[in-house]
């Protein structure tokens, strides 16, 4: 869905939705918007969609002393996969971006353990090993159209990219990390404004104190 079908039933619905739902679904929106502006920096765009993504999930700091960020949105995703009645998740992950997700997950580069192995953190050896492992763990979420555990695992794997990219460990349009940025970017688009769509068909759930709530003086 685009920017403008989002809004158009946000605005439509919204009266409806919980404080937290309307901050979330709002703040994720304005994001959309923000990549859909962003049509000639594919790295402004990845961000924008993650960005996205983290305000339909990220809970208060409160909360956040209690969950990784990785828990937060394993969870979050968990959830959403149970409220998918239309399993729209499903058909991104098993008709739409199969042989993308199999690509991430070949992909070295996004792989936490890889940095830490050049970063002195652990022996070639081990990355090898938890790297062969999590991706034999991945197949059998494929195997089993596991739609919940494969995103997650995808995600995972963009989140090293997010890491890369916001704490300035990748260079602006930089050729080398092209072709995971532009399958992330694709795989987002479609992701992020699906996920708003499931929260909206689900007016009455009582989700988590979304992140720095609007505090009125």
């Amino acid at each position: 869905m685009t920017y403008e079908e989002l809004k158009k039933r946000q605005r439509r619905e919204r009266d409806h939705f919980s404080d937290s739902l309307g901050l979330r679904v709002h703040r994720a929106i304005s994001w959309i918007q923000a990549f859909e502006k962003s049509t000639k920096d594919l790295d402004g765009q990845f961000i924008q969609l993650w960005i996205a993504f983290n305000a339909l999930y990220a809970q208060s700091a409160r909360d956040e002393s209690r969950l990784s960020e990785t828990q937060m949105y394993k969870g979050f995703i968990a959830e959403l996969v149970k409220l998918d009645q239309h399993a729209k998740l499903s058909d991104l992950v098993w008709n739409q971006f199969a042989s993308s997700i199999r690509g991430i997950l070949k992909n070295p580069y996004i792989y936490g353990y890889f940095w830490r192995f050049h970063n002195g953190k652990c022996t070639q050896a081990e990355w090898q090993a938890r790297f062969q492992a999590a991706n034999q763990s991945a197949k059998q979420a494929l195997t089993k159209q596991d739609t919940a555990k494969t995103l997650s695992v995808v995600l995972s794997r963009l989140y090293v990219l997010r890491n890369q990219i916001l704490h300035g460990g990748a260079t602006w349009n930089g050729s080398v990390n092209r072709d995971q940025v532009k399958t992330a970017v694709k795989l987002l688009s479609m992701l992020v404004p699906t996920m708003v769509g499931i929260m909206m068909d689900h007016p009455h759930i009582d989700w988590p104190t979304a992140a720095y709530p609007v505090i009125k003086a």
